[in-house]
């Protein structure tokens, strides 16, 4: 067996109220005053406020923090690191999506860091040396059934006006992680489908990887499709189930410690610039390019895909026989499962023209970070193939 690694957040509580779980993380770090990172829809939806009432009655002192934007630009994470530096926050929140997670990331490092966020991008570029004292006490709750960010390393941010970059250093690993099923029953449907998918792209990609694949990333990977796989439909067709929304969230959780270690690839290359230069949530945009992608890859590695298919589908898996037939029935799962719950995956739907395809693969080919975890080269024309075949 080859050499590995793994890591994941030291501290996690599935099933349990927010607020007591994060009060009780907290006084084990012995900080007073916290900061909850959070957006405006989160906070509206009402949510924010029962948890910041109960940590209030346990005696601390905590400030919310919601000028989040969907893949955060630059400018507004540095604000929140200001924010947090003007409160004295003694620990750091993200509640909410992947944005309010991977922005209170950077807050909780940031707040004493000397090495400018410009710096960091990249992996292990964060200089502990140039941080004096170390981040802030850092604890996560999520709100969506998706991102995994709880449990990464990687903050993504938006750079200029169309440039997504990531800090992923193991630095950011969350001090603890709080999972309540009970935050996540509200979700409108096609918000559940696009977190639901995107968080099933984190486990076949984390399978799939060329660099980094382990045993324990894929178990972790392949619990995590079997959850999602089983959850997503109950809870597109009920919201408020309960243990439809338990598997969702622990399956996405799953599949965040799986890409955390084993990382995701041409994918989420490829969905990046979709979400950069036309703003689509990044769920949906993972969703667009996913079957198209899954396609190519399996062209000419199919056996991992048709694993997959044994654990999904079983029985077209039997029926279809070869690798290769069953890297198409998984595929044509994953299609199949998109329609259900009434994603449209066209990239026409969302305003993308032909035009605006060359540029689109331009800046896929500049995620090298991502590019080279996929298990076949991807190339500009294969990138520009891709994008033309989810038009």
């Amino acid at each position: 067996m080859s050499e590995f690694s793994f890591q994941t957040v030291p501290s996690l509580t599935f099933g349990e109220p927010a607020a007591d779980a994060l009060a009780s993380m907290v006084a084990g770090v012995g900080a007073r005053r916290l900061m909850l990172v959070t957006d405006p829809g989160v906070r509206g939806a009402g949510l924010v406020d029962p948890v910041v009432a109960a940590l209030e009655t346990s005696g601390l002192t905590v400030a919310v923090y919601d000028d989040i934007e969907a893949d955060p630009p630059e400018a507004k994470v540095l604000a929140a690191v200001e924010a947090a530096r003007a409160f004295g926050a003694e620990a750091i929140v993200g509640f909410g999506g992947g944005s309010p997670m991977d922005t209170a990331k950077l807050v909780a490092l940031l707040v004493r860091a000397e090495q400018p966020l410009s710096e960091m991008y990249g992996v292990a570029q964060v200089d502990r040396s140039r941080i004096p004292g170390g981040r802030l006490p850092l604890f996560q709750v999520p709100t969506t059934a998706g991102t995994g960010s709880e449990v990464t390393p990687i903050a993504i941010v938006t750079v200029g006006a169309e440039i997504k970059l990531g800090v992923v250093d193991p630095i950011l690993y969350a001090d603890g992680a709080g999972l309540d099923p009970r935050l996540t029953t509200g979700l409108p449907p096609h918000v559940t489908a696009h977190t639901g998918i995107d968080a099933m792209v984190h486990a076949i990609e984390a399978y799939t990887t060329k660099l980094r694949k382990n045993p324990l990333s894929d178990s972790l990977a392949r619990q995590a499709l079997q959850l999602l796989a089983r959850g997503l439909p109950r809870a597109m067709e009920d919201g408020s189930d309960l243990s439809a929304r338990g598997d969702m969230l622990l399956g996405a959780m799953l599949a965040g410690q799986a890409f955390a270690n084993a990382p995701v690839a041409a994918v989420h290359a490829l969905a990046y610039p979709i979400g950069a230069l036309f703003h689509v949530p990044h769920g949906l945009s993972n969703t667009q390019v996913l079957t198209p992608v899954l396609r190519f890859n399996a062209e000419t590695n199919p056996g991992l895909y048709a694993e997959l298919a044994d654990l999904l589908v079983p029985g077209q898996a039997a029926r279809a026989g070869g690798s290769a037939d069953r890297a198409a029935a998984f595929i044509d799962f994953m299609a199949q499962l998109t329609a259900d719950c009434g994603v449209d995956p066209r990239l026409r739907a969302v305003g993308i023209s032909h035009n605006d395809l060359p540029k689109l693969a331009e800046d896929a080919m500049k995620q090298t970070r991502l590019l080279q975890n996929n298990p076949r080269e991807m190339t500009y024309e294969a990138a520009l193939a891709i994008y033309s075949a989810a038009l």
